[in-house]
């Protein structure tokens, strides 16, 4: 191999890495005008004071959801008005207390006391803050269908939507983001939520197979050195992530596919690159899922990939029979974790025809890989 093709132990092909990273906000964000403008017209009345619009952002995962929420709170953040803008994610933050500590602190500049604190004293807080600061706050719950869970979603909703009438003169605007598709709204939300919530719906579709690739070129020209992908390779990237709707997967296998090169001491990515990368970056959203797990629901997702591989189908009543048994949970607690499960799209519950509420689990991924994540 000629020498000029290899990187010296000091050169990278990297010109700036934070580009690939999952959490990066791009300068040139495109593909999702129409949607960040109708965000902004919604949360318009706060700049001055008033109450923003509530709303629901509903998409796939990897179709810019949760980037254009950050470019517009990031603009909030840079001008001076009355708005405070709280992003928060909602696989991590997933109780009524951790929701409101985020927001308390975005505040006080400092998380509440855990020690002795209710979550009813944290909003008492936050609730004396907005008006001896005179401010509006806007919550953005980032992946909210983690709340649906022990309706923790109608909780926090009611308890933020509802602020101004236990205290008069707060003004809370929150923005609901769903990437669960199958999730309908209507039916999750009680009708205490639903008279104060009258949110619009903003719907961020797939991104077509030439915006996939040029957004993904926009990251090689900034992230990469000139010569480090030709065409032919970010095209074969680009169809991958098409094939799993899914823009995170192509970012990431950016990511790896340079650091393959470079282990390999290569100046350029080649199919081999790609095609060691893939094999990981498929799986991004089964890694973001379980970490989001607590470690119960971790031993649990463990048990069942565990007795997944038997020949035999899983069912909830056997299930619950060997987690009693290994975990010491009662049915309650079971029964809310499987349910969890199901919601992050780890698995599928299905009934069983004709044995009444017996329900068949099956994995979406493969037993072998959830054990290799966990």
């Amino acid at each position: 191999m000629p020498k000029k093709s290899l990187l010296m132990w000091d050169e990278t092909l990297f010109r700036d890495p934070d580009v690939f990273e999952i959490d990066y906000i791009p300068d040139q964000f495109n593909y999702r005008e129409n949607q960040m403008r109708e965000l902004s017209f919604l949360l318009k009345p706060g700049l001055k004071g008033g109450r923003p619009l509530n709303a629901i952002i509903k998409g796939t995962p990897g179709t810019g959801k949760t980037t254009s929420v950050r470019k517009i709170f990031s603009d909030l953040d840079d001008i001076e008005s009355m708005m405070v803008p709280v992003q928060i994610n909602c696989q991590i933050e997933n109780t009524r207390f951790s929701i409101l500590s985020e927001i308390y602190k975005k505040l006080a500049g400092h998380l509440p006391s855990a020690a002795g604190n209710s979550f009813k004293r944290v909003f008492e807080s936050i609730a004396q803050a907005m008006i001896e600061l005179n401010r509006v706050v806007v919550v953005a719950l980032d992946d909210a269908n983690y709340l649906l869970v022990e309706n923790e979603l109608n909780k926090v909703l009611y308890l933020l939507l509802r602020s101004h009438e236990a205290y008069p003169g707060t003004r809370v605007g929150v923005i609901v983001i769903i990437s669960d598709m199958e999730v309908d709204l209507s039916r999750e939300i009680d009708s205490r939520v639903r008279s104060v919530f009258s949110p619009t719906e903003i719907y961020f579709p797939p991104y077509a197979e030439a915006e996939v690739y040029n957004i993904l070129r926009e990251r090689v020209l900034q992230g990469f050195y000139p010569g480090v992908l030709s065409d032919e390779m970010l095209r074969i990237i680009a169809a991958h992530t098409m094939a799993s709707a899914d823009l995170r997967v192509g970012i990431d296998m950016l990511k790896r596919s340079a650091l393959n090169a470079e282990m390999a001491a290569e100046r350029e990515i080649s199919r081999e690159h790609i095609r060691e990368a893939y094999k990981v970056s498929k799986y991004v959203h089964l890694q973001y899922s379980l970490k989001s797990l607590n470690a119960e629901e971790k031993s649990l997702i463990k048990l069942i990939a565990k007795e997944s591989k038997s020949d035999e189908q899983l069912t909830t009543g056997v299930l619950f029979e060997i987690a009693k048994k290994e975990l010491k949970i009662g049915y309650t607690t079971f029964y809310e974790m499987v349910q969890k499960l199901d919601s992050l799209r780890l698995l599928n519950l299905q009934f069983k025809e004709g044995r009444g509420r017996t329900r068949l689990i099956n994995l979406r991924y493969d037993p072998d890989k959830i054990l290799l994540y966990l």
